[in-house]
């Protein structure tokens, strides 16, 4: 074996070790915040019955663009959420967890959440590009797609619980507060405050994602895609229950806590 090869995760570990790489991670965390309290106070101007646009990524991104300087914004959040992405696939490479099924689970919800980052940095390329993106017509030609399917149903109907049980997921995080292993938290008051935040945030987040399984459940069950769609649906079918209105506005102004929530991360995260 040659003496000066370097192994892949190796690699990463003095990659992460950058100080450079480490800057783009917390830029990440810090633009991701500003896309949540985007979409909380749209959810929120829904509640009050003002509009307000699309609750969703998307959406998030069109209010963005429309400011002074929005465009720069935007690719700055394009370049921190792929810096962030990076990150965890980098995460998922040198975990070293000694039980093998918890390792590979490990490595699955990193990659998973990169995922999630680079799609996000997706939507927000297309608008810095000067194009538009709507998630929820998307969702709802790909759930028309399945069900067209013998086994689209099912398919459906299972992509609804995994959904779900991803939203179920940042619930239970929130409410343990599973999250400040990953932090670095100061103490006192404002170890508190960010300890708040973060039950808050992840509880409000899970609701929304969660509701959004609920919509690709009832579209496989009734068959009708038009049933399903993105965040912005899910909110939107929210508004409609009983105090639907109160509780929409609970939600949004739970992701804008979100936000918050990771902007105290972008200064406290682990990394």
């Amino acid at each position: 074996m040659n003496p000066t090869s370097v192994s892949p995760s190796a690699a990463v570990d003095a990659a992460q070790d950058s100080r450079a790489f480490r800057l783009g991670a917390r830029v990440g965390y810090v633009v991701l915040g500003l896309v949540h309290v985007v979409i909380g106070m749209i959810a929120v101007s829904i509640a009050a019955g003002a509009g307000g646009g699309e609750a969703d990524q998307g959406g998030a991104m069109e209010q963005i663009a429309r400011v002074p300087f929005g465009v720069v914004v935007l690719w700055i959040i394009v370049v921190g959420l792929v810096a962030l992405g990076i990150w965890r696939v980098g995460e998922a490479i040198v975990e070293r967890d000694p039980h093998t099924k918890r390792r590979w689970g490990r490595r699955a919800k990193e990659i998973g959440t990169a995922a999630a980052y680079f799609a996000i940095a997706g939507t927000a390329l297309v608008y810095a590009l000067g194009g538009r993106s709507d998630s929820s017509e998307s969702t709802r030609t790909l759930t028309a797609d399945l069900l067209a399917n013998p086994a689209g149903v099912v398919l459906v109907v299972l992509i609804g619980l995994l959904v779900l049980g991803v939203g179920a997921a940042f619930v239970v995080r929130g409410a343990r507060r599973d999250f400040e292993k990953h932090l670095s938290l100061p103490g006192g008051a404002v170890g508190g405050g960010i300890r708040a935040l973060g039950v808050v945030g992840y509880v409000a987040k899970g609701v929304a994602v969660a509701i959004v399984g609920v919509l690709f459940v009832v579209a496989a069950l009734t068959h009708d895609p038009e049933k399903t769609g993105g965040l912005d649906a899910a909110l939107r079918s929210m508004a409609e229950l009983p105090f639907g209105r109160v509780l929409l506005w609970l939600v949004g102004a739970g992701l804008v806590i979100y936000g918050v929530y990771c902007f105290a991360r972008a200064r406290y995260a682990r990394l």
